[in-house]
């Protein structure tokens, strides 16, 4: 797969899980508008984010065939840690343009551009972390 087909690849399958996460944050406003609705909103919105990220990074980015079950759930572990740093800067952004500005379409803004660095060097960590190059398959990332 050349740089550029892996660089969109990963664009699309990021903006997917934006989509997933925002999606999800705006149903849970929706249903609960109690006491920190907006901070379960973005928590759960973040887990499906990361669980849909997840699928799509390991089955299609990183073509890494996990062995067993407990393989899989220690590579989604090493996952959601890499994926700490990046979630605070997202959850900074989010929350600081809520914050700054006072409106949805500012905090929606300042989770895709939080999101958008974080996938960045996500992918860094990931390749190296997370989803080594493994013996006996082909390489298909830069």
């Amino acid at each position: 797969m050349s740089a550029l087909h892996l660089a969109l690849r990963y664009s699309l399958f990021a903006a997917s899980a934006t989509a997933v996460n925002l999606l999800t944050q705006e149903a849970v406003i929706r249903v609960w508008s109690g006491s920190y609705a907006l901070y379960l909103s973005i928590a759960i919105g973040t887990v499906t984010g990361l669980v849909c990220k997840y699928l799509l990074d390991k089955h299609y980015i990183f073509a890494y065939q996990t062995h067993s079950h407990q393989d899989n759930l220690g590579r989604f572990a090493a996952y959601t840690l890499t994926g700490g740093f990046t979630t605070a800067l997202f959850w900074g952004l989010e929350l600081g343009f809520d914050y700054w500005f006072g409106t949805k379409l500012a905090r929606y803004t300042g989770a895709v551009l939080g999101l958008s660095i974080g996938y960045a060097v996500k992918y860094r960590l990931d390749k190296r972390f997370v989803f080594p190059p493994q013996i006996g398959l082909r390489e298909i990332r830069e």
